[in-house]
Protein backbone atom coordinates (compact mmCIF):
# COMPACT_ATOMS: atom_id res chain seq x y z
CA UNK A 1 0.00 0.00 0.00
CA UNK A 2 1.40 3.11 -1.02
CA UNK A 3 1.61 6.39 1.77
CA UNK A 4 0.36 9.42 0.61
CA UNK A 5 1.34 12.66 2.55
CA UNK A 6 -0.30 15.91 1.82
CA UNK A 7 -0.82 19.27 3.57
CA UNK A 8 -3.78 19.96 5.35
CA UNK A 9 -6.17 22.42 4.52
CA UNK A 10 -7.06 25.15 6.64
CA UNK A 11 -10.30 24.80 8.13
CA UNK A 12 -13.27 26.80 7.86
CA UNK A 13 -15.83 28.60 10.48
CA UNK A 14 -18.18 26.71 8.91
CA UNK A 15 -16.92 23.31 10.15
CA UNK A 16 -15.56 24.91 13.43
CA UNK A 17 -19.43 26.11 14.03
CA UNK A 18 -21.14 22.52 13.92
CA UNK A 19 -19.37 21.80 17.27
CA UNK A 20 -18.49 25.45 18.83
CA UNK A 21 -20.56 28.68 19.24
CA UNK A 22 -19.56 31.57 17.36
CA UNK A 23 -19.53 33.33 20.72
CA UNK A 24 -16.60 30.74 21.74
CA UNK A 25 -14.67 31.34 18.19
CA UNK A 26 -15.27 35.31 18.75
CA UNK A 27 -13.71 35.02 22.04
CA UNK A 28 -11.12 33.25 21.08
CA UNK A 29 -10.04 35.60 17.51
CA UNK A 30 -10.39 38.59 20.24
CA UNK A 31 -7.56 36.72 22.70
CA UNK A 32 -5.48 35.92 20.46
CA UNK A 33 -2.32 37.95 21.00
CA UNK A 34 -0.42 39.62 18.30
CA UNK A 35 3.36 39.01 20.01
CA UNK A 36 4.10 36.95 22.94
CA UNK A 37 1.27 34.97 24.51
CA UNK A 38 -2.27 35.07 25.94
CA UNK A 39 -3.07 32.20 28.96
CA UNK A 40 -6.47 30.60 29.03
CA UNK A 41 -5.67 28.70 31.93
CA UNK A 42 -2.83 27.09 33.73
CA UNK A 43 -1.89 24.58 30.53
CA UNK A 44 -3.90 26.15 27.81
CA UNK A 45 -1.50 29.20 26.46
CA UNK A 46 -2.36 31.47 22.95
CA UNK A 47 0.77 32.61 20.85
CA UNK A 48 0.31 34.57 17.67
CA UNK A 49 -0.16 31.45 15.21
CA UNK A 50 -2.25 29.41 17.93
CA UNK A 51 -5.10 30.32 15.89
CA UNK A 52 -3.99 29.40 12.04
CA UNK A 53 -2.58 25.97 13.81
CA UNK A 54 -5.49 24.82 14.82
CA UNK A 55 -7.77 26.24 11.89
CA UNK A 56 -5.02 24.08 10.02
CA UNK A 57 -5.95 20.84 12.68
CA UNK A 58 -9.59 21.25 11.69
CA UNK A 59 -8.73 21.78 8.02
CA UNK A 60 -7.22 18.41 8.04
CA UNK A 61 -9.73 16.64 10.09
CA UNK A 62 -12.06 17.17 7.73
CA UNK A 63 -10.03 16.69 4.56
CA UNK A 64 -9.16 13.46 5.69
CA UNK A 65 -12.67 12.63 6.43
CA UNK A 66 -13.58 13.88 2.84
CA UNK A 67 -10.87 11.71 1.50
CA UNK A 68 -12.21 8.56 3.45
CA UNK A 69 -15.88 9.10 2.37
CA UNK A 70 -15.08 9.78 -0.71
CA UNK A 71 -13.05 6.75 -1.24
CA UNK A 72 -10.09 8.56 -2.55
CA UNK A 73 -7.82 6.75 0.22
CA UNK A 74 -8.34 3.83 2.25
CA UNK A 75 -7.65 5.16 5.57
CA UNK A 76 -5.98 8.48 6.77
CA UNK A 77 -3.97 9.46 9.71
CA UNK A 78 -3.51 13.33 10.54
CA UNK A 79 -0.35 14.78 12.68
CA UNK A 80 -1.74 17.75 14.17
CA UNK A 81 -1.06 19.82 16.70
CA UNK A 82 -2.86 21.62 18.71
CA UNK A 83 -4.58 18.21 19.31
CA UNK A 84 -8.25 18.79 20.71
CA UNK A 85 -10.26 16.29 22.42
CA UNK A 86 -9.90 18.00 25.60
CA UNK A 87 -11.96 21.48 24.46
CA UNK A 88 -15.68 20.96 25.08
CA UNK A 89 -18.41 23.11 23.05
CA UNK A 90 -16.92 26.68 25.49
CA UNK A 91 -14.15 25.49 26.78
CA UNK A 92 -10.66 25.89 25.67
CA UNK A 93 -8.69 23.02 27.81
CA UNK A 94 -5.55 20.79 27.97
CA UNK A 95 -3.93 22.32 25.19
CA UNK A 96 -7.09 22.13 23.15
CA UNK A 97 -8.69 24.98 21.21
CA UNK A 98 -11.36 23.29 18.82
CA UNK A 99 -12.36 19.54 19.27
CA UNK A 100 -10.84 17.97 15.74
CA UNK A 101 -12.83 14.61 16.14
CA UNK A 102 -15.85 16.36 16.91
CA UNK A 103 -15.26 18.53 14.22
CA UNK A 104 -14.81 15.46 12.04
CA UNK A 105 -17.87 13.51 13.38
CA UNK A 106 -20.10 16.58 12.17
CA UNK A 107 -18.27 17.22 9.13
CA UNK A 108 -19.17 13.26 7.84
CA UNK A 109 -22.61 13.86 8.80
CA UNK A 110 -23.34 17.16 7.63
CA UNK A 111 -21.58 16.63 3.85
CA UNK A 112 -21.19 12.54 3.69
CA UNK A 113 -24.77 11.68 5.16
CA UNK A 114 -23.08 9.83 7.51
CA UNK A 115 -25.89 8.27 10.01
CA UNK A 116 -23.61 6.97 13.03
CA UNK A 117 -19.84 7.81 13.69
CA UNK A 118 -17.95 6.20 16.51
CA UNK A 119 -14.60 7.49 18.21
CA UNK A 120 -12.27 5.98 19.94
CA UNK A 121 -9.70 7.76 22.05
CA UNK A 122 -6.67 5.72 23.82
CA UNK A 123 -5.15 9.00 24.91
CA UNK A 124 -3.82 8.18 28.22
CA UNK A 125 -6.00 11.37 29.07
CA UNK A 126 -9.65 11.11 28.77
CA UNK A 127 -11.30 13.56 26.14
CA UNK A 128 -13.92 14.99 28.38
CA UNK A 129 -14.34 17.06 25.24
CA UNK A 130 -15.84 14.89 23.26
CA UNK A 131 -17.60 13.43 25.98
CA UNK A 132 -19.18 16.59 26.88
CA UNK A 133 -19.82 17.14 23.00
CA UNK A 134 -21.67 14.55 21.99
CA UNK A 135 -23.59 13.06 25.42
CA UNK A 136 -27.04 13.51 24.45
CA UNK A 137 -26.04 12.78 20.83
CA UNK A 138 -27.50 8.96 20.09
CA UNK A 139 -25.95 8.99 16.89
CA UNK A 140 -22.26 9.21 17.53
CA UNK A 141 -20.48 6.78 20.37
CA UNK A 142 -17.66 7.93 22.26
CA UNK A 143 -15.64 5.46 23.39
CA UNK A 144 -11.98 5.66 25.83
CA UNK A 145 -8.96 4.19 27.79
CA UNK A 146 -7.46 6.47 29.77
CA UNK A 147 -5.54 6.33 33.20
CA UNK A 148 -7.80 7.09 36.46
CA UNK A 149 -7.65 9.31 38.29
CA UNK A 150 -5.75 11.75 35.72
CA UNK A 151 -6.07 15.04 34.26
CA UNK A 152 -9.08 15.99 33.31
CA UNK A 153 -10.71 14.03 36.31
CA UNK A 154 -13.22 12.70 34.18
CA UNK A 155 -14.09 8.97 32.81
CA UNK A 156 -15.58 6.93 35.03
CA UNK A 157 -17.28 3.77 34.13
CA UNK A 158 -20.29 5.16 35.18
CA UNK A 159 -20.42 8.07 32.54
CA UNK A 160 -22.44 6.86 29.91
CA UNK A 161 -24.24 9.53 28.07
CA UNK A 162 -27.79 10.14 27.87
CA UNK A 163 -28.00 7.18 25.50
CA UNK A 164 -25.42 5.01 26.77
CA UNK A 165 -23.36 6.08 24.05
CA UNK A 166 -20.60 6.65 26.26
CA UNK A 167 -18.17 3.96 26.54
CA UNK A 168 -14.75 4.19 29.59
CA UNK A 169 -13.18 1.89 30.05
CA UNK A 170 -10.14 3.72 33.06
CA UNK A 171 -7.23 2.18 33.55
CA UNK A 172 -5.00 2.05 36.47
CA UNK A 173 -1.35 3.59 36.85
CA UNK A 174 0.95 1.00 36.19
CA UNK A 175 -0.82 -0.88 33.61
CA UNK A 176 0.36 -2.00 30.51
CA UNK A 177 -0.69 -4.10 27.36
CA UNK A 178 -2.28 -6.65 29.20
CA UNK A 179 -5.05 -4.89 30.61
CA UNK A 180 -5.19 -1.99 27.76
CA UNK A 181 -6.01 -5.05 25.47
CA UNK A 182 -8.44 -6.05 27.79
CA UNK A 183 -10.18 -3.11 28.27
CA UNK A 184 -10.61 -2.80 24.42
CA UNK A 185 -11.20 -6.72 23.70
CA UNK A 186 -14.23 -6.65 26.52
CA UNK A 187 -15.65 -3.06 27.27
CA UNK A 188 -15.21 -1.44 23.39
CA UNK A 189 -14.61 -3.19 20.77
CA UNK A 190 -17.69 -5.21 21.23
CA UNK A 191 -19.62 -2.15 21.59
CA UNK A 192 -18.12 -0.43 18.55
CA UNK A 193 -19.25 -3.41 16.51
CA UNK A 194 -22.74 -3.74 17.96
CA UNK A 195 -22.99 0.53 17.09
CA UNK A 196 -22.72 -0.24 13.38
CA UNK A 197 -20.41 2.91 12.21
CA UNK A 198 -20.70 4.65 8.81
CA UNK A 199 -17.45 5.93 10.10
CA UNK A 200 -14.31 5.09 13.09
CA UNK A 201 -12.58 7.90 13.91
CA UNK A 202 -9.92 7.40 16.24
CA UNK A 203 -8.29 10.23 18.71
CA UNK A 204 -4.83 8.71 18.72
CA UNK A 205 -3.19 9.96 21.74
CA UNK A 206 0.31 8.15 22.26
CA UNK A 207 1.10 9.43 25.98
CA UNK A 208 0.00 6.13 27.43
CA UNK A 209 3.22 4.90 26.24
CA UNK A 210 5.90 3.54 28.96
CA UNK A 211 8.01 6.15 28.52
CA UNK A 212 5.87 9.76 28.35
CA UNK A 213 6.52 12.03 31.34
CA UNK A 214 2.54 12.82 31.69
CA UNK A 215 1.38 9.66 32.92
CA UNK A 216 1.89 6.07 34.37
CA UNK A 217 0.83 3.14 31.86
CA UNK A 218 2.50 1.33 30.16
CA UNK A 219 1.74 0.52 26.33
CA UNK A 220 4.80 -0.17 24.18
CA UNK A 221 4.58 0.12 20.33
CA UNK A 222 3.15 -3.48 19.91
CA UNK A 223 -0.22 -2.49 21.38
CA UNK A 224 -1.02 0.82 19.28
CA UNK A 225 -0.59 -1.35 16.70
CA UNK A 226 -2.61 -3.97 18.01
CA UNK A 227 -5.31 -1.57 18.52
CA UNK A 228 -5.17 -0.02 15.61
CA UNK A 229 -5.25 -3.52 13.77
CA UNK A 230 -8.35 -3.86 15.67
CA UNK A 231 -9.79 -1.36 14.91
CA UNK A 232 -9.75 -1.36 11.08
CA UNK A 233 -10.96 -4.79 11.91
CA UNK A 234 -14.17 -3.70 12.97
CA UNK A 235 -14.22 -0.96 10.31
CA UNK A 236 -13.37 -3.16 7.80
CA UNK A 237 -16.94 -5.29 8.99
CA UNK A 238 -18.90 -2.12 9.56
CA UNK A 239 -17.70 0.55 7.37
CA UNK A 240 -16.16 -0.52 4.21
CA UNK A 241 -13.27 0.46 6.06
CA UNK A 242 -13.26 4.02 6.56
CA UNK A 243 -11.25 4.79 9.26
CA UNK A 244 -10.00 8.50 10.29
CA UNK A 245 -6.92 8.72 12.64
CA UNK A 246 -6.36 12.00 14.56
CA UNK A 247 -3.29 12.96 16.69
CA UNK A 248 -3.96 13.76 20.19
CA UNK A 249 -1.35 13.60 23.04
CA UNK A 250 2.44 12.30 23.17
CA UNK A 251 4.90 14.14 24.83
CA UNK A 252 8.06 11.94 25.45
CA UNK A 253 9.48 12.11 21.13
CA UNK A 254 11.06 9.45 20.77
CA UNK A 255 8.02 7.41 22.24
CA UNK A 256 5.75 9.58 20.39
CA UNK A 257 8.06 9.15 16.65
CA UNK A 258 8.04 5.28 17.22
CA UNK A 259 4.52 4.94 18.22
CA UNK A 260 3.25 7.08 15.42
CA UNK A 261 5.19 4.78 13.00
CA UNK A 262 4.23 1.84 14.54
CA UNK A 263 0.36 3.01 13.56
CA UNK A 264 0.61 4.86 10.15
CA UNK A 265 2.55 1.47 8.91
CA UNK A 266 -0.22 -1.00 10.57
CA UNK A 267 -3.07 1.63 9.04
CA UNK A 268 -0.86 0.55 5.43
CA UNK A 269 -1.84 -3.34 5.85
CA UNK A 270 1.89 -3.38 6.41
Amino acid sequence: MTLIRSQSEQGTREQVLRVHPNSYLEALEQTSPRDGFARLDSDTTMSPGTLMAAFHSVGGACQAVDEVMRRQVDNAFVAMRPPGHHAERATPMGFCFFNNAATAARHAMAVHGAQRVAIMDFDVHHGNGTQDIFWSDRNVMYSSTHEMPLYPGTGSSGERGEYNNIVNAPLNAGDNGVQFREAMEIAILPRIEDFGPDLIIVSAGFDAHRRDPLANINLVEADFAWATAKLMDVADRKCGGRLVSLLEGGYDLDGLARSVAAHVITLMGM
